[in-house]
């Protein structure tokens, strides 16, 4: 009996890698977030971000547990977020201690809306989905 050589690839299965590359190319070129990814990569403020966008608000002190962080860092880290607008930032006085309160703004949720869209692509295009 004749060995039968394996089918050629169809068009169709081009397409996928079409559309993974579509993926990548669309998260490093994407006009409107600029640098705005950017900005949320680093390991504190992704996880202010994260940590702000399954909660209401969160304290200094939560977020400090939480992330594992010094106040100076997370200090820092919180004023680069919320000068571009992403955070914002109540301070209060409870029984003569400071309180400080972080929430996401509109803006925030967007941008981080956006970033997680383009993480789900590449995850996404990565599969091979």
């Amino acid at each position: 009996m004749a060995r039968q050589l394996p089918k050629p690839q169809s068009e169709p299965a081009a397409q996928p890698a079409k559309q993974r590359l579509r993926a990548v190319a669309g998260y490093f070129a994407d006009a409107e977030a600029g640098n705005a990814d950017r900005l949320i990569y680093e390991r504190v403020r992704l996880g202010i971000m994260s940590a702000l966008s399954v909660n209401r608000s969160m304290a200094f002190a939560e977020l400090k547990e939480l992330l594992n962080t010094s106040d100076g860092n997370l200090s820092v880290h919180a004023r680069k977020l919320e000068d571009a607008g992403y955070i914002a930032c109540k301070k209060k006085f409870a029984s003569r201690i400071p309180k400080t309160e972080y929430s996401l703004t509109v803006k925030g949720k967007k941008m981080f809306a956006r970033h997680l869209e383009h993480m789900e692509s590449l995850i996404h295009a990565a599969k091979g989905k």
